[in-house]
């Protein structure tokens, strides 16, 4: 196993510039609003968007598009609504809850919770049923527009074979190593972890499509997987 190493600030800059010269801009999040995003952040959780996006339009004609509305409505609607997202009834009920914290709360307005401090809204959102850390830092970055690195699995199969040290194997651990090394700047960790994700869904994905990868010269894992293939055949011929 290739030894851990511990990346620099330039290493994760040229990371982020190599996969930005692959993808191109990704323009994330795809909503139209924060409560879109917000609410595409608890439908996303063990899923694709691709099963979100028809679920958000099935919402939208039920009229359930305010979280009074999301509040109001009887669970067995709300629940018809989002079916395409899988793993309904669980999130009928994280809905449910985070339309309740937000209309108890703050009034209905997402715009009183986004005034608060980052690290208060962090941990407010943390205190909401069903919000896990990936869901709190997607609704701090793109719906609150406040700085907090999204880590999902993606980003850590990528860490992991890149070769990099984490000190630790939690959420937090692995969300350190950038947020310690990078600019405390928005767009960035909004594109950075959107190419991640995007490099993670199609290139570094489960087994990994190696040749060809933008960052091979970069990976441990990936020049350990070329080689022994290259061994492999040679062992054929």
């Amino acid at each position: 196993m290739p030894r851990k190493t511990n990346p620099s600030p330039e290493l994760l800059m040229q990371v982020y510039e190599r996969l930005l010269a692959d993808q191109g801009p990704r323009h994330w999040w795809p909503a139209e609003s924060p409560f879109e995003v917000i609410v595409g952040a608890v439908l996303t959780q063990n899923t694709q968007w691709r099963t979100v996006s028809p679920a958000l339009d099935r919402m939208k004609a039920a009229d359930l598009w305010t979280w009074e509305k999301i509040l109001a409505a009887k669970t067995p609607v709300l629940v018809e609504a989002i079916r395409p997202a899988g793993y309904f009834n669980g999130k009928a009920r994280k809905l449910k809850e985070f339309a309740s914290f937000v209309v108890n709360e703050f009034e209905g307005s997402q715009d009183a919770l986004f005034e608060l401090d980052t690290s208060v809204l962090r941990e407010r959102l943390l205190g909401v049923w069903g919000i896990g850390e990936e869901t709190a830092d997607d609704i701090v970055l793109y719906a609150a527009n406040k700085p907090s690195f999204v880590m999902d699995k993606y980003t850590m199969r990528i860490v992991d074979r890149l070769g990099w040290r984490v000190s630790g194997k939690k959420y937090a651990d692995y969300q350190r190593l950038f947020s310690e090394r990078l600019p405390v700047d928005v767009p960035l960790y909004n594109e950075y972890h959107a190419l991640v994700d995007g490099h993670g869904a199609k290139v570094c994905r489960t087994q990994p499509k190696c040749a060809g990868c933008c960052l091979f010269d970069l990976c441990a894992t990936g020049k350990g997987n070329l080689g022994q293939n290259a061994l492999s055949l040679q062992g054929r011929g």
